[in-house]
This record gives structure tokens, sequence and C-alpha cells, in this order.
């Protein structure tokens, strides 16, 4: 059974979009017979419902700067890669090498639901092409916090660093602010 995590009018940072809002509505979801609500999602005024586990509240936010955790952002995610039985796979279909009849899906919610897959035509033209592209995206958010570091000390350190890394700290920052649409389209990210 569920309990509300949160309430109307918390200031929340809701991680899915990246910024924070109040919670306009806590809507419990109820099955016949049963004494508690199954679930419990909120409004948050951003075009959908949100689960507890995509909203962090100000004070968890506050304290883990606290305590001055570098990797506590909220938008930072863990995603793993799921193997998904190949139901289309036949005995004259191209197969992953290393794992036979099944094809990479990046799992991006804790539920295990959420994600990125491909299509059986993209998979059976090149296989190996697709399980590189997983294994990609499912270390992109470790190496965005790499990049982040990267760029927070250049920001605090500008004298301390080399010639040779002024480039590559260029397209760190560059990087960032694509991710975090400060910029807008990847032509701009791609011309600095």
């Amino acid at each position: 059974m569920a309990k509300a995590l949160f309430h109307k009018m918390q200031r929340v940072y809701v991680k899915p979009v990246g910024t924070w809002a109040h919670v306009e509505q806590v809507i419990p979801h109820w099955v016949k017979d049963v004494d508690e609500p199954l679930r419990i999602t909120y409004e948050c005024g951003l075009g959908r419902q949100f689960l507890g586990h995509e909203l962090v509240s100000e004070q968890v936010m506050y304290q883990g700067a606290a305590d001055n955790e570098p990797d506590d952002d909220p938008a930072m995610e863990c995603w793993t890669i799921a193997r998904r039985v190949a139901r289309w796979h036949q005995e004259f279909s191209p197969q992953s090498p290393t794992h036979p009849g099944t094809y990479p899906a990046v799992v991006t919610e804790e539920d295990g639901t959420g994600g990125w897959r491909v299509s059986k035509a993209e998979f059976d033209r090149d296989p190996e092409r697709i399980e590189y592209q997983a294994r990609m995206i499912v270390r992109t958010p470790e190496l965005l916090r790499i990049v982040r570091r990267i760029a927070e000390f250049a920001a605090e350190h500008p004298g301390d660093v080399p010639e040779d890394l002024k480039q590559v700290i260029t397209s760190c920052s560059a990087i960032l602010r694509f991710i975090y649409q400060l910029t807008d389209t990847p032509e701009a990210v791609a011309a600095e």
C-alpha cells in the first residue's frame, strides 16, 4: 500500500523534467475493498502525473548540498541494460554474438519499465552496433558526471588548467550547456 511522500503546494525537484515545481494535487489511486490507496501520483503542472520516486523534496536536496556530496545531483540517474527475448528471431536471422536470442533494452526507470530499445529491423541490420549503442547509453550519466567535474574544476581553478586541456574544457562546457538546455540546438554546441 502507498503512503503520500509529498503534500500539496510542497516544492519538489522533478527528476524526469529537471526542474523545480510545486505539487498541485496529490492523487491516490484506490482499489475496491482496500483500505489504503494502491499508489499515489502527484500533479505538478508539467503535463503529466509523477510517481514519488520521480520527485525529490527540497529538504533532501539541501541536506545533500550541505554534506558536499559531488554526485548528489537529482538529474543523475543509474541506467542498466536489460536483456529482452527476441521473439522474432528465427534460425536464419542474425543474432547478438554474446547474447543469442536476446536484444538489449536500456532501462532508465527504477521500476524497470521505461527506457530505450530498438525495432526488429534495426537490430537485425547490425546487432553489434546496437549492442555498442546500448553500452554507450548506459554509461552516459557517468560520463556526464565526469564532464561536469572537469568543467567545475576549470571554473574553480582557471590558472591550474594546462593549455592542452583548454579545448577539452571548452567542449565539456558546451556539452553541459546543451544538455541542461542553455543552448538551443546541437549545431550551437558543434560550432563552439
